[in-house]
């Protein structure tokens, strides 16, 4: 796979290839963006645009090393083991893991927010939690799983690697842009961010059921995602109402 390929540059399939990739890297990143705006959420507000920022940045790296060892990744999706005639290979292992954690890093955060430990808290577990080296380290963590999930599926779309490169860098611009404007309307609005934290639970289960080769589609998935978003932007205008006719009476 060569990393120029001139004749690519003027082949109309070439840049549709990269647009669709370039899309496709964008929803995959919601995933990792809604994560990271979750975590984030429990630092101090003025380390919280940082840690966003970094953990793009990392996730941004992750990416670009994955993309330089496309002939490891290959690798990763062939069996490693067969139980009882199941196989596993090491992309399904971290999927599995990938999913578990999701799983009980968003009971946790739904836990806290219940029990009056969010960001505003002063309890010794928010302290405890709140430290930028700590939510980075988890970020990081996650970085890894969804950048594995986007760079398989780049491989499997485009055939030059300068296509997956640049849609990455496209995807990854876009996200840092909305990285703040969605991570303080999700802090501001409790009911966003516990819808945030059961997309992650559903994130979690997919991921899980992947790695067991139950293929769930995205698309079922982020149809859901799109349904509770609707549903929630019109009790979000019904309460805005609300509030203008209780302030004219």
């Amino acid at each position: 796979m060569e990393l120029f390929a001139l004749e690519g540059f003027s082949d109309p399939a070439t840049w549709v290839s990269l647009l669709t990739l370039a899309g496709l890297e964008i929803v995959l990143g919601v995933d990792n963006l809604v994560f990271i705006a979750i975590l984030t959420d429990r630092l101090p507000p003025e380390k919280r645009s940082f840690a966003r920022k970094l953990g793009l940045a990392m996730a941004l790296v992750t990416r670009l090393m994955l993309l330089a060892t496309i002939a490891w990744i290959v690798t990763l999706t062939r069996p490693i083991f067969e139980v009882a005639g199941f196989g596993l290979s090491w992309r399904d292992i971290i999927l599995l893991l990938g999913g578990l954690f999701l799983l009980y890093k968003a009971t946790q955060e739904i836990h806290a927010e219940m029990e009056g430990e969010g960001p505003g808290s002063d309890s010794p577990q928010a302290r405890a939690a709140a430290t930028v080296g700590r939510i980075v380290a988890q970020i990081a963590v996650v970085d890894i799983i969804f950048s594995l999930d986007s760079v398989i599926t780049a491989v499997g779309m485009a055939d030059q690697l300068w296509v997956m490169v640049t849609a990455v860098l496209i995807a990854m611009a876009l996200m840092i842009t909305a990285a703040n404007p969605l991570a303080e309307f999700v802090s501001r609005h409790p009911s966003v961010k516990m819808l945030a934290l059961s997309f992650l639970l559903l994130i979690g289960m997919v991921l899980i059921a992947d790695g067991l080769h139950f293929h769930i589609p995205k698309g079922y998935v982020y149809s859901a995602l799109a349904f509770s978003v609707i549903v929630e932007s019109l009790n979000f205008r019904a309460r805005r109402r609300q509030l203008r006719r209780r302030l004219i009476d």
